[in-house]
């Protein structure tokens, strides 16, 4: 998922601007050298220093870094950014090495290019390594970083006070952090009332449109695209942050293709919603409502896989058609198509992994 960084300069006032819009941009890093204690009054936010009450602590920002350094302040058990400034081919080098130590490395270029970048992208893409960022000043600059190479940098250090820039930045962070999940045409195989479970309601800190819901299931195999309550019906008033998910034991959709189980969430975590398209993004869960409602089990197949999930038997609970509208489960019929996320992967701890697993 991408991200940004922000490095105000400038009085205190001229910093203190650009530090709240970006939080209001959805920025809550931010680098700073002598008012960490202020600028934790003004929220929730991580701060980036080579001070000692520093959230991030920060190597190479004055000087070059050295591996010591990063071994050093590793051992104490801190959190490390490397910051390397790249202006030959030795610093390309160090910033590789820096690398496999740090939790972070930023990169700075006073005459950049994009080939050291994809260089240094390159050297480190095939390990567990640091979280890639570049320092930028302007949008596209940012666009630039973060779009390299298909896979583009992990993150920006916005360098301006310019609130234009941030707010244009902040939007481009959102986009750039879509998911993309292949939806599948799937048909219907059996539907078939199982009395009363433990059902999950979402209600998201998200205003969810038509077309947009959550990835479900019953089987890691294969999820559901369970659509929204953005839909008003002769029963309800539209509720478009809220999804009727599943009972309790299903599978949720979460940033990075991961899963959990719906029984897990609280307000506070992230769940993905996706939309007709296959797009996901990242929304907070608010709340979520457990109680006991009758469900009724729906089985589908995609070229010889079944996979299956439980819903709430009621009209307002929706699954997404093969036309890409919402179907109500009560009029969901053995033969209708609709849309589901296949995964030839298991899971082990909601992570993706290469193994058999047998579902049913």
């Amino acid at each position: 998922m991408k991200f940004a960084w922000i490095k105000a300069a400038g009085t205190w006032n001229e910093r203190k601007d650009a530090i709240t819009n970006a939080m209001e941009s959805g920025i809550g890093h931010i680098m700073d050298f002598d008012n960490i204690k202020t600028i934790k009054e003004l929220g929730n936010v991580t701060i980036i220093s080579d001070k000692d009450d520093a959230d991030i602590t920060l190597i190479g920002y004055t000087s070059k870094p050295t591996i010591g350094d990063v071994k050093k302040a590793k051992s104490e058990k801190k959190t490390v950014a490397a910051y390397v400034e790249i202006n030959d081919k030795n610093d390309e080098k160090l910033a590789s090495q820096l690398g496999n130590f740090v939790d972070y490395i930023i990169l700075k270029g006073k005459n950049w290019k994009v080939i050291p970048l994809e260089n240094i992208i390159a050297s480190l893409q095939k390990e567990d390594h640091a979280k890639i960022i570049v320092d930028v000043s302007t949008y596209d600059e940012a666009k630039l970083a973060l779009e390299t190479m298909e896979h583009g940098s992990d993150g920006i250090l916005l360098s301006t006070n310019n609130i234009k820039t941030i707010r244009k930045i902040g939007e481009l962070i959102e986009k750039s952090s879509y998911e993309k999940y292949d939806l599948k045409e799937a048909k219907v195989t059996k539907i078939q009332s199982v009395g009363i479970g433990d059902r999950v309601c979402i209600d998201t800190c998200t205003l969810l449109k038509e077309g947009e819901g959550i990835l479900i299931g019953s089987f890691s195999s294969g999820l559901f695209l369970v659509h929204s309550e953005s839909l008003e019906s002769e029963y309800v008033a539209s509720r478009p942050f809220r999804v009727n998910a599943g009972p309790v034991h299903a599978y949720v959709m979460c940033p990075g293709n991961k899963t959990r189980y719906l029984s897990e969430l609280e307000a506070g975590d992230e769940v993905l919603s996706v939309n007709s398209e296959g797009e996901g993004k990242t929304c907070i869960v608010g709340r979520v409502k457990i109680e006991k409602r009758p469900l009724v089990l729906v089985e589908v197949e995609n070229n010889g896989v079944q996979i299956r999930t439980l819903l709430q038997n009621a009209e307002t609970i929706r699954l997404v058609d093969n036309k890409k509208k919402a179907i109500s489960v009560s009029d969901l019929k053995v033969g209708d198509k609709i849309l589901a996320y296949f995964d030839d992967k298991a899971r082990h701890f909601g992570m993706a992994i290469e193994e058999n697993i047998i579902e049913k």
